[in-house]
């Protein structure tokens, strides 16, 4: 476990759910990823991620899927583009990433509480 945290400290991360609207490979980043455009309603819009995920996915299933992602991250360049979001997941037994997910829908852009 990590150090404790207050709960306003958590407030700061802001997760936010969202649809990915569009994929595509990614081969220009050193380890296998994919490019996703995913929309987070209309108040922060359409946001570009690249996540290392292509063990458990394809571009293709990913479309139409709700995801959870930190919004409130510094862009970040990997390689020829910039990240908007970070895309969640967790790492399986042998150490892909698995996205983190609702298992009920809700609206794009609701805050995680």
């Amino acid at each position: 476990m990590t150090d404790t945290i207050s709960f306003d400290d958590f407030l700061k991360v802001d997760i936010r759910t969202g649809t990915i609207v569009e994929t595509r490979d990614f081969p220009e980043a050193r380890k296998p990823a994919i490019i996703m455009l995913i929309d987070f309603g209309p108040e922060l819009g359409i946001k570009k991620s690249s996540a290392q995920i292509t063990v458990h996915y394809s571009p293709d299933e990913l479309v139409g899927r709700q995801v959870m992602a930190v919004v409130n991250f510094p862009p970040r360049q990997i390689g020829p583009l910039k990240s908007e979001v970070l895309t969640l997941g967790y790492e399986d037994e042998n150490g892909d990433i698995v996205l983190a997910a609702v298992d009920k829908p809700v609206p794009n852009g609701q805050r995680l509480m």
